[in-house]
């Protein structure tokens, strides 16, 4: 009897807040699934198995879901996002790691969402994740519209690994959401590395060369 109630509430349930798209909201079969016209306007990016590695190139649909992951706390967003990046996770892949973000940004908007997707990928990999073990040492200044080097120059020492024998000899999957330049995964890579880990790159969204995002 118990089951029938439920299986009844559950489906009442779905009726009154049927699962969407996390990229455009309209009602899908599933949750944390996209739609079939968002699904098939993700631009896959092929598995090359270098140490930076997107699960897709940055268009209208992966700034869609990123943009209300990151700002209109869709934190459900993660799990969509994750579940296109599994199939690039190593398969030695020892520790899961996110960018992390500064202390008055997490402040304010209440999580992180590298974070969000890292602790997805850990549950479905089996992979441990730790987010204690990178931190930044100081604030950043906003990144987008500067060119390269001038990205490199405001992260130049903004990340510290707190635990350097959890790394040491373990192969480190640090996890982003978007990859432009590489100022601050490499960033974080380099401070990884130091601590004697092998890292590999891991974002959902990659912007190309000659993007118009």
């Amino acid at each position: 009897m118990r089951g029938i109630v439920t299986t009844l509430g559950r489906a009442a349930i779905d009726y009154a807040l049927p699962p969407r798209c996390p990229a455009c909201a309209a009602v899908t079969g599933e949750a944390h699934r996209f739609c079939a016209p968002c699904w098939q306007g993700l631009d896959f990016l092929p598995d090359e198995g270098g140490p930076v590695r997107a699960a897709v190139a940055y268009g209208s649909v992966a700034r869609d879901v990123l943009l209300k992951l990151k700002y209109a706390r869709r934190l459900g967003h993660a799990e969509p996002i994750a579940a296109a990046m599994r199939r690039l996770m190593p398969a030695d892949a020892e520790l899961i790691v996110p960018v992390p973000l500064a202390r008055w940004r997490l402040w304010s908007r209440g999580y992180n969402q590298a974070g969000l997707i890292a602790g997805s990928l850990a549950r479905s990999s089996g992979v441990a994740v730790r987010h204690d073990l990178l931190v930044r040492t100081r604030a950043t200044p906003v990144l987008r519209g500067l060119g390269l080097a001038a990205r490199r120059r405001a992260v130049a020492g903004a990340f510290a690994v707190i635990d350097p024998a959890a790394l040491a000899g373990r192969h480190v999957v640090l996890i982003d959401d978007v990859f432009t330049t590489g100022a601050t995964t490499g960033g974080c890579a380099s401070v990884l590395e130091a601590a004697g880990a092998r890292v590999t790159t891991l974002v959902f969204a990659r912007v190309l060369a000659g993007s118009d995002d």
